[in-house]
């Protein structure tokens, strides 16, 4: 099982910029600038969640974006998902730490940055915040 010690080993063979902001609870910030991604060690997974935006008030409208969101799941994702909580718009993803070994968390961490950066433009149409790019 890993524990939070190598966890934080994990990270640092990642060069990973990071923080411990809780008793095994990473806060590891994106190479681009983008959102910041927390990593909470908590047996038995860890959790490794980011912060997309902020959902509109007015959630009436946003079928579209739900639809999208639950399109990209079933299509794009291939570690985590997303999801709504407390209305803000999450990515997540869970980990076994039974089996988890360095290149699974890398894998996962990597693919959230990238679903999030590849992704962001076409949500933010969808929720009304910008153009629609495609992506």
């Amino acid at each position: 099982m890993v524990t939070r010690d190598d966890l934080e080993s994990y990270l640092i063979r990642m060069d990973a910029d990071f923080e411990e902001v809780d008793d095994g609870m990473f806060l590891v910030r994106a190479e681009n600038g983008g959102a910041p991604i927390v990593v909470h060690h908590s047996e038995p997974v860890l959790v490794i969640r980011m912060k997309v935006m902020d959902l509109p008030a007015d959630t009436g409208a946003l079928g579209g974006l739900y639809e999208a969101l639950l399109g990209l799941n079933a299509t794009d994702m291939v570690h985590g998902a997303y999801g709504i909580e407390e209305g803000e718009l999450i990515l997540s993803d869970t980990l076994q730490l039974e089996t988890l070994d360095y290149q699974e968390l890398q894998a996962s961490l990597e693919s959230v940055q990238l679903a999030a950066s590849s992704h962001l433009s076409r949500i933010r149409a969808l929720a009304g915040e910008g153009e629609d790019t495609g992506k």
